[in-house]
């Protein structure tokens, strides 16, 4: 019995960061569009980018939030296995993301607040995608949200991957829950490149540095929300009034600025990402 036990091969303790990846991607996590039902009221979809067709992986519309007329902007999964074919399982096309900039226009139009919800391991990378102009679509958005003369309130709920999470997250405030991640690109897909193994996903999980502490460690994120014991999935009530009154709190802040320092500050923000410095031993 002895020998038996010594043959048997170790079991591999499971890392901090792969233990967070699998909390963002817990299916019964609460999904963008499970927080804005509980979080706004009064939503009124809109649809169609006014180019090609209607994204069924973003969705986007009017609604209220404590009373303030604002727009929301999200990605949507599905639950069942026909969802999210449909959805593709979460990831847009470029008519999705031409659709959200629409909504944001509108929002600017009318002196709205925006905020985006985000959980996606990236944009959708078919053919189809390609030739309507997915890296277009991603870099406009960038560049309009840059410059967008209303608040904008980013917030990662579960995955935030490459620039199909960017696309949306370009915002005055990006808040992060902490059990979410946002990466470049997923474990799996890194450790593919770099050792040419996705089953050293755990690996490049840690390289990535891709955790809520981590992301916030390096400016990416403004503020970390926390979630109940065991992930949101263990209390979904509890994760939305939390995530609420750091929304509203932000967000009041964010009214107190002009549109010139709210321009200037989000510039800034993203201008000074990404800086490193050699110090001297």
């Amino acid at each position: 019995m002895a020998d038996f036990e010594a043959a048997k091969p170790a079991v591999a303790e499971t890392s901090e960061a792969w233990r967070r990846t699998e909390m963002a991607r817990h299916p019964q996590r609460p999904y963008p569009m499970d927080f804005i039902q509980a979080l706004f009221t009064d939503f009124s979809e809109i649809h169609g980018d006014r180019a090609f067709g209607d994204d069924p992986a973003m969705a986007a519309g009017m609604a209220r939030f404590h009373g303030e007329e604002v727009m929301v902007i999200c990605n949507l999964k599905g639950r069942t296995l026909k969802e999210r074919m449909l959805r593709k399982f979460g990831s847009p096309d470029p008519e999705g993301y031409r659709k959200a900039l629409r909504a944001m226009k509108l929002a600017e139009k009318f002196g709205r607040p925006v905020f985006t919800f985000i959980d996606l391991a990236g944009a959708n990378p078919g053919l189809g995608a390609e030739e309507r102009g997915q890296a277009e679509a991603i870099a406009r958005n960038l560049i309009e949200m840059a410059r967008l003369r209303v608040p904008i309130l980013a917030t990662i709920t579960g995955e935030g991957g490459s620039g199909g999470a960017l696309a949306l997250a370009v915002a005055d405030r990006v808040l992060m829950l902490e059990n979410a991640m946002y990466s470049v690109i997923s474990p799996e897909a890194g450790a593919s490149i770099m050792w040419k193994d996705a089953a050293k996903k755990q690996k490049a999980a840690e390289a990535l540095k891709y955790t809520a502490e981590d992301v916030k460690r390096l400016g990416c994120v403004d503020e970390i929300v926390a979630e109940p014991e065991g992930g949101s999935q263990n209390d979904p009530a509890y994760s939305v009034s939390l995530l609420n009154d750091r929304l509203e709190a932000n967000l009041g802040h964010l009214r107190t600025l002009s549109v010139d320092d709210l321009l200037a500050q989000r510039y800034s923000k993203f201008r000074n990402m990404a800086q490193f410095f050699e110090v001297a031993s």
